[in-house]
């Protein structure tokens, strides 16, 4: 690892290099995956209202971008998107500086992929709720909103929460697909090292070092939230976890 505290011609060190592209990685999956769980949960429960036209929208939606590979829609959004809007807002796309160029659709394409796979989890979770609270809820005047805010959607997340944990962490490794189309994040700062040193194993050893750490991390405060919302008479020895 000798070779990341040497001098580049930037007057800084690989090391620096490397410590960019992880504050690049950490700021894309922070954003995506606030974009994600947001419409992640909307999506799920919209899957499960009694509304038809409004569980098929969601449908639609989390068949499209769950089955088109996540590489192919980071394309569509940087390469395609400002030629098929109209001329001045494509424009408009093409001119935003790097590296924000890059960033905008790399979370546009992690943040609606990840969310496809949210709301399966979180209609899972709603389904999974007995009919009676939702009949409970009518007997006492609740509009379909404030069903699913303070009575389904709490008890879905506490009990989807190790899969959720599963979601963030592969957000978290599907951040490197950014490097395609030239966001440094830490995958892409290894590659220019390698390019730069002929270093390929210290490279990629310090990348995957920094992923598992950051893993490591995450788990752990997962681990610790779920410990908090454990719904009272369930094991955590008999909690699923991938």
């Amino acid at each position: 690892m000798q070779v990341l505290f040497d001098q580049t011609a930037e007057r800084g060190t690989y090391l620096s290099w490397l410590m960019s592209g992880l504050c690049w990685t950490l700021l894309l999956w922070f954003v995506s995956g606030v974009l994600a769980f947001a419409i992640g949960i909307t999506v799920g429960a919209a899957r499960t209202v009694r509304y038809l036209p409004l569980r098929i929208a969601a449908r639609l939606y989390v068949q499209v971008f769950r089955n088109v590979p996540l590489l192919v829609q980071v394309f569509l959004w940087y390469f395609v998107l400002p030629e098929v809007i109209p001329t001045a807002w494509g424009n408009s796309i093409k001119q935003i500086a790097p590296p924000w160029a890059s960033f905008y659709p790399a979370v546009a394409g992690l943040g609606l992929y990840t969310a496809s796979r949210i709301a399966e989890q979180v209609r899972a979770g709603i389904n999974s709720l007995s009919e009676g609270q939702r009949k409970a809820a009518d007997a006492l005047g609740l509009t379909a909103f404030q069903t699913y805010l303070l009575i389904l959607l709490p008890q879905a997340l506490r009990i989807t929460i190790p899969t959720l944990t599963s979601e963030a962490l592969g957000l978290l490794k599907n951040t490197s697909v950014a490097l395609t189309i030239g966001l440094l994040e830490i995958t892409a700062r290894a590659e220019q090292i390698n390019e730069f040193t002929f270093r390929t194993f210290d490279a990629f050893a310090s990348a995957t070092v920094l992923y598992l750490l950051i893993a490591l991390v995450l788990h752990q405060v997962a681990f610790q939230v779920e410990r908090m919302f454990q719904i009272p008479g369930t094991s955590q020895n008999t909690t699923f976890r991938k």
